[in-house]
């Protein structure tokens, strides 16, 4: 979380920025929103290039940056890496050059798994990309001595932008998926795609009660809180904060796709060519 400057309180009214390859952030924005009203939020979707998870490194580590600047053009005070491939990829590279706080996904989801596991056996479910990145393993080992088992899912994304979120076959899918950690008698499992929330009734079936669901947006909301505490610039109004989205193509669907992911209204989405 370093940042060149540290913000001014009196500051405190700038927006808080929040980008993802495409519609997961949403959830992410949404906890964000839900828990800090006042606050004023900017959204970007980057749905001319989405998924990220199939891109290389130094792909992603681009797209990041110039999302990047486009937020601090609209004078963020803080950026969320709302993509868990951005946050494994990007994140270093956007601390080192952002004059803001940026914060990812997967630190904040770790750290709540390895505070929560009481057997330290932790599952982690994921994209393809997230999972072979190993970025959430990496980021326990440091913290905590827990086993960590892996599940790729590549399903789940396409499930849950179809709408499918509790019905037979996204669930027979959620029981081949966890099979595989189940037997490993894991006690916590953390959703490391911003899809996976809304899968969260289905996981819940096939993952019993005594497993730990740890939603990685709501991790990164307390970070968020954490930090804009820390700084001392969190907005102080008492009048409902403004919400803005922006995407790079197809501002139509991501306006009907983004209200499964997101609580409040999406009446205006913008597109912006960052090139």
């Amino acid at each position: 979380m370093r940042a060149k400057t540290k913000l001014n309180p009196k500051q405190n009214k700038k927006p808080i920025g929040i980008f993802d390859s495409g519609f997961g952030g949403l959830t992410v924005m949404s906890a964000i929103y839900k828990k800090f009203p006042n606050e004023n939020l900017i959204y970007f979707g980057d749905t001319a290039h989405v998924p990220y998870g199939s891109k290389s490194k130094d792909t992603v580590i681009k797209f990041s940056k110039d999302i990047a600047a486009f937020l601090l053009k609209n004078d963020v005070k803080l950026i969320v890496v709302a993509c868990n491939t951005a946050s494994a990829f990007a994140l270093p590279a956007l601390q080192k050059s952002v004059s803001v706080p940026v914060i990812g996904v997967i630190e904040p989801g770790a750290e709540s798994a390895a505070a929560s596991t009481k057997t330290n056996k932790i599952g982690i479910i994921g994209t393809e990309g997230t999972i072979n990145s190993r970025s959430y393993a990496k980021a326990i080992k440091k913290i905590s001595k827990a086993y960590v088992f892996e599940q790729a899912c590549p399903l789940f994304v396409p499930l849950v932008e179809e709408g499918w979120t509790d019905n037979k076959i996204t669930s027979e899918t959620a029981d081949v998926y966890m099979a595989p950690l189940i037997a490993k008698k894991i006690d916590t499992l953390v959703l490391g795609c911003t899809h996976y929330p809304l899968l969260k009734t289905v996981l819940r079936k096939t993952a019993g009660d005594k497993i730990t669901l740890i939603d990685s947006a709501d991790a990164i909301t307390m970070k968020v809180g954490t930090l804009l505490a820390k700084n001392g610039f969190a907005n102080d109004s008492k009048k409902k904060g403004s919400v803005s989205f922006y995407v790079s193509d197809n501002p139509e669907k991501f306006k009907k796709i983004g209200a499964k992911f997101f609580s409040g209204k999406i009446n205006k989405v913008k597109k912006i060519d960052l090139e």
